[in-house]
């Protein structure tokens, strides 16, 4: 009796694997997936920062974001050379929500219908690529991986473009194209980047996950990263290091302010601004912001624990 039992065990595994697999990916699967996070979540298992980092983060240097996660073991985090469709509008900052887009195949198409509209609800009207969409809040920003296609590739118009604003009062950002630039740039505050722009409508191409991990060029991508997107490129943030990456961003950058000052100053040499700082500079630094002519970033206390626990 022990192998027909084993068959019937092993089937049985098979079919709850079977009904497990998900177009959008579950809460449970999204917190698998980011472990390290432990705050607050969004009801789709997201990991969701604070607005207040996500504001501070606008007036951040992707370069020193870029270094912040290369010194935590985070190399893959940036995509570069972009079409921006207001590329002097500013930074744009937000919640990820991801998608991935595979060329097309009849029967996986039908596979990812029948689990999208019977088994997790979605709408059955219009195409596949409205449904990451559907379910975008305010501050989520809809990224997705388009595998640079062009030509038949464009994601979204200016009525999807539409729709993405009204939800999410953010842009998108494509490994791909999109159609009707013209219509999207006078959405009032969206902003797109993208790989490309084409007159054609999306064909040959189909949604195959929803808050998975996607690759963006030589950037990975999880559900719930923090992004920062300027003219200069993207930047995806793990979200468990956004708030180390803000505020070691905010030091670095009022160091470099109190550096060029006293070098202007001439009260200091260029080496020894450069390499470690003596004692004294270390003390005139703390004087300098004790006395900050401006508002500072972030908080008295935020900057009283930083430089206590740091060699700055």
């Amino acid at each position: 009796m022990r192998a027909p039992l084993t068959i019937c065990f092993a089937f049985l595994f098979l079919t709850m694997a079977a009904r497990a697999q998900r177009v959008g990916s579950s809460p449970e699967y999204i917190k698998q997936l980011t472990p390290l996070w432990k705050g607050e979540r969004s009801a789709d298992g997201r990991p969701k920062v604070s607005d207040n980092m996500l504001q501070r983060l606008k007036d951040i240097s992707l370069e020193d974001v870029w270094n912040v996660l290369r010194n935590h073991g985070y190399q893959n985090q940036y995509e570069g050379e972009w079409h921006v469709i207001h590329p002097d509008s500013g930074a744009m900052t937000g919640r990820v929500i991801t998608a991935q887009y595979m060329p097309s195949r009849p029967d996986l198409i039908d596979v990812v219908k029948e689990q999208g509209v019977k088994a997790e609800g979605r709408n059955p009207q219009g195409g596949t690529n409205s449904w990451p969409i559907d379910i975008l809040t305010e501050g989520d920003v809809y990224v997705a991986d388009g595998f640079l296609k062009m030509a038949g590739g464009t994601l979204i118009g200016d009525n999807l473009g539409n729709s993405i604003y009204s939800r999410s009062h953010r842009g998108v950002i494509f490994y791909g194209s999109v159609r009707d630039e013209a219509g999207l740039s006078e959405i009032p505050g969206f902003n797109g980047w993208v790989k490309g722009v084409d007159p054609s409508y999306i064909q040959g191409m189909m949604l195959t996950s929803i808050n998975a991990p996607i690759r963006i060029g030589r950037a990975i991508v999880l559900p719930g990263d923090a992004v920062l997107a300027n003219k200069y490129g993207v930047i995806f943030i793990p979200a468990h290091l956004l708030d180390t990456v803000v505020l070691t961003s905010e030091i670095t950058e009022l160091r470099d302010e109190f550096g060029h000052q006293r070098l202007r100053e001439k009260k200091y040499l260029a080496g020894q601004i450069d390499s470690e700082w003596s004692e004294a500079i270390k003390k005139d630094f703390l004087d300098w912001l004790n006395h900050y002519p401006g508002k500072l970033p972030m908080t008295k206390k935020e900057l009283d624990e930083y430089l206590k626990s740091r060699n700055y």
